[in-house]
């Protein structure tokens, strides 16, 4: 008997698996890399139907300076997606060196974010704002769109509170830290909102880390 060539269906289910593993070769190769990557704790808030939402994140962008704009994006999977969906308006707070807790907190799956000890109330348009937060921005937010596995939000500044004393906290290679520094070079040399370029002096920034248990 003649051997039969696979029908198109087999073909397509013999690649799956393949492909699958391609594509998280992929995901995990991309997660490595931004493991070294520091970026700035944010911890986004919003009204939702059943109270005050929030969430950690370390995606939050500047994006535009006329108009002023931020993008952030959070995964399609989360249980936030859907007030995220709804929202009108949030907050973003930027949060300080010694805000570890209150970043693990708005990480921790289940957990009542908004329970004491974290301090908080609603502004007079609504929006929760943590109390303890150094700077923070109100934003309009102008668009949202389903990009891969994550919503992708885009928020116009409305108003914002900046303490430019505070020292930022900084996620990086799985642990927060601190920027450091140097009194050598020249203020105000970093890159603008929308750039992709600016110039870094060499040494002009370290970072200090702890590991997320504070150790």
């Amino acid at each position: 008997m003649p051997n039969r060539a696979p029908s198109p269906s087999s073909q397509r289910a013999a690649s799956r698996p393949l492909s699958d593993s391609l594509d998280e070769a992929g995901a995990e190769a991309m997660r490595r890399a931004f493991r070294r990557h520091a970026a700035g704790v944010t911890i986004v808030t919003m009204s939702g139907q059943r109270g005050p939402v929030g969430f950690t994140a370390t995606s939050v962008a500047s994006l535009s300076e006329r108009p002023p704009l931020l993008a952030l994006a959070l995964s399609v999977r989360s249980s936030i997606a859907p007030t995220l969906r709804a929202a009108e308006t949030l907050l973003v707070h930027l949060l300080s060196r010694d805000q570890q807790d209150l970043a693990a907190r708005f990480a921790a799956p289940g957990a009542d974010r908004f329970a004491a000890p974290t301090r908080w109330r609603r502004l007079d348009t609504g929006e929760p704002l943590l109390l303890d937060a150094a700077t923070w921005l109100r934003c309009r937010i102008r668009d949202r769109s389903a990009t891969g596995d994550h919503w992708l939000v885009v928020a116009e500044v409305l108003e914002s509170r900046v303490d430019p004393t505070a020292e930022p906290l900084v996620y990086h290679d799985g642990g927060y830290g601190t920027v450091l520094k140097s009194d050598d070079g020249p203020a105000n040399s970093g890159p603008k909102a929308g750039d992709g370029g600016g110039k870094a002096n060499d040494g002009d920034l370290g970072i200090r880390g702890r590991s997320p248990s504070g150790s």
